[in-house]
């Protein structure tokens, strides 16, 4: 008789096994002639060696859905493992380049974050080629969101180990002084659109361990200074109100293996007017770099409510 052993370490038990143990009991009528036991983050498997081969194929599927979705039912149970013709092939295919809205990363409860947008799909390729990439576009693009969701595919895919999001802590008509609370307190609100778009795509247990264990990162530009930043995902958000120096400073942290997405809003800026953005020099300058790639993103890329769109066009945003 062989056995098979099969570590379960990433995955949330009770989401697998199901409650009371239902799910663990489905899966082993699927496989009769297999002895399953579980324990722990380990489960062994024992019986004839082709057996073990298809439970082997099958069961990776159904980690990969629970691991994507933290849910599972019996009705997934059954379509991964019940049968040939599954779903399980599509969750570990290649995205195919062509279609259009194609899923980016599957949040908690199977949210399915998606590139919404010609523009949006662009960042999603562009990513694949370029290790720094620049998202510029007026508010409401999903320049941001559609980062962060391309950072937390990459640590899912365990293509990097860490993921990094930064924004200047930059006034807009507010001064932090007089904001309550102590130099944390006083940041976070700056900070706050980034929760919300990690709060969509991590289960919030998992992205309180990311944030105890700094896998996930999230803290004002001057906070880089003097780091190299590397086997990480890193965002740069708003980085219309950095300056010249604190771009370069940015860029320039920028280890072997990271990747580095800059968002920004050039119609938005809040530096003091005197005071000259970085990112159109940045946007100037790194233009016919190879490796670096920019991205315009437009009123036609909006994907809030229809009247943001109408808001850009009376403003002048959008041409």
């Amino acid at each position: 008789m062989n056995e098979l052993k099969l570590s379960i370490e990433n995955i949330n038990p009770a989401v697998l096994w199901g409650p009371n143990n239902d799910h663990f009991e489905i899966i082993k009528k699927q496989y009769p002639k297999l002895k399953i036991v579980a324990r722990g983050s380990e489960v062994k498997v024992l019986g004839d060696e082709h057996e073990l081969s298809v439970f082997n194929d099958k069961f990776k599927y159904l980690l990969q859905h629970v691991e994507k979705y933290d849910n599972l039912n019996i009705t997934d149970i059954e379509r991964i493992l019940g049968s040939k013709v599954s779903l399980a092939p599509a969750i570990d295919a290649p995205v195919d380049k062509s279609t259009t809205g194609e899923v980016i990363v599957f949040g908690p409860n199977g949210i399915m974050v998606k590139a919404r947008t010609n523009n949006q799909r662009r960042m999603v390729d562009s990513i694949l080629k370029n290790d720094v990439l620049f998202a510029i576009g007026p508010a409401g693009t999903g320049k941001t969101y559609t980062a962060v969701a391309l950072a937390v595919r990459a640590l899912k895919n365990k293509e990097i180990k860490r993921i990094i999001l930064t924004r200047p802590a930059v006034e807009a008509g507010e001064n932090l002084g007089f904001l309550p609370g102590d130099l944390k307190e006083k940041i976070d609100p700056y900070l706050r659109p980034l929760y919300d778009a990690l709060d969509d795509m991590i289960p919030p247990e998992k992205l309180k361990v990311y944030l105890e264990n700094r896998t996930i990162e999230i803290a004002p530009l001057a906070f880089m200074r003097g780091r190299t930043l590397d086997n990480c995902f890193v965002i740069l958000d708003e980085a219309q109100n950095a300056t010249d120096m604190q771009l370069k400073m940015f860029l320039t942290r920028m280890g072997p293996t990271a990747k580095f997405i800059v968002t920004g809003d050039v119609t938005q800026i809040d530096l003091p007017k005197k005071q000259q953005s970085g990112l159109h020099t940045a946007l100037r300058i790194l233009t016919d770099i190879k490796g670096i790639d920019i991205i315009y993103l437009s009123g036609e890329d909006v994907v809030r409510h229809k009247l943001v769109r109408r808001i850009l066009e009376a403003y002048g945003d959008i041409q």
